[in-house]
């Protein structure tokens, strides 16, 4: 199986920036899709952005402007800039990984979430 691991949350003042990071281990084949998920109290988990391994990006409309996503391949992992953080940024956010294992069978693993706080 995949193992993911996010890191870099925190608690930063509105307007002010985090850079997290997500590092996927434990597979010897290929990883295609990566993206960072949140999730505020009370609310769904929504996809924040991704990033193919080509490099394509997807970004919500919320974040449009403000966040980057992009990846390291040779360190199979990836990263989300934000800037200009808001209160309404405030969440868990999680890493989703996407690609192809063992048997050719596709897998689909998330981390356990890092915590994201936006005082205003």
């Amino acid at each position: 199986q995949v193992q993911v691991v996010e890191s870099g949350g925190g608690l930063v003042q509105a307007g002010e920036s985090l850079r997290l990071s997500c590092a996927a281990s434990g597979s010897r084949y290929s990883i295609g899709v990566m993206g960072w998920y949140r999730q505020a109290p009370g609310k769904q988990r929504e996809l924040v952005a991704s990033i193919t391994s080509l490099g394509r990006t997807t970004y919500t409309d919320s974040v449009k402007g403000r966040f980057t996503i992009s990846r390291d391949n040779a360190k199979n992992t990836v990263y989300l800039q934000m800037n200009s953080l808001k209160p309404e940024d405030t969440a868990v956010y999680f890493c989703n990984v996407q690609g192809i294992g063992r048997l050719a069978l596709p897998y689909d693993s998330w981390g356990q979430g890092t915590q994201v706080t936006v005082s205003s």
